[in-house]
């Protein structure tokens, strides 16, 4: 079994015995080898069972889509991105540092990074289900970094990070533009008094 699935994380349509979660393993490292040959546009479920050594018709008991295959995948990473603990640190540092992890999680894989924005704008209820579990964990590490109770700081960091990375899964910016920008953005946020609830 991977590290992944020895860590809990399971595939988001059902609870997973240790050969299935092996089996989900294989398909999401497939997807990414998958996806940096052939393209969002040029990969499809059935050339990525056939990497991962599956039957196409398994790989679907597991995903409905290519879309919620790559969503899984970027769940998977950032679920098992450590939590960052900075105690000592000031919010602003704190939260850049979560921004900055966050945002580059795939920025050394061009593929994986616009399959990821272009997955999880489907409309797949895997992918949505997804999309809510990816949204509540990055609330989760911004509110825990903010370190207090200020929703409408959160709230724009919260809108901060997507329109950021949307431009970077456009190609509009590359992933390492995007943190640099949001580390401004987000420095320039929590230091405005005017901003706080």
């Amino acid at each position: 079994m991977s590290e992944l699935a020895s860590t809990g994380i399971e595939a988001t349509r059902r609870r997973l015995t240790g050969k299935q979660a092996d089996t989900v393993d294989r398909l999401t490292a497939a997807a990414v080898d998958v996806l940096s040959r052939e393209g969002y546009s040029g990969t499809t479920i059935r050339l990525v069972a056939a990497a991962a050594g599956v039957g196409t018709a398994t790989a679907y008991t597991y995903f409905s889509s290519k879309e919620h295959l790559i969503s899984e995948v970027f769940w998977r990473r950032l679920i098992a991105a450590p939590h960052l603990e900075a105690p000592d640190a000031d919010p602003a540092t704190r939260v850049v540092a979560v921004l900055r992890q966050i945002s580059l999680l795939v920025a050394d894989e061009p593929a994986l990074a616009s399959a990821v924005s272009a997955a999880l704008l489907g409309d797949d209820p895997d992918v949505q289900h997804l999309r809510v579990r990816i949204g509540i964990e990055i609330h989760n590490r911004l509110a825990a970094a903010l370190g207090s109770r200020d929703p409408k700081r959160l709230s724009m960091l919260e809108l901060l990070y997507a329109g950021a990375l949307l431009q970077g899964g456009m190609g509009l910016l590359s992933y390492q533009e995007v943190a640099d920008l949001l580390e401004i953005s987000a420095r320039q946020l929590l230091a405005d008094p005017g901003n706080g609830s």
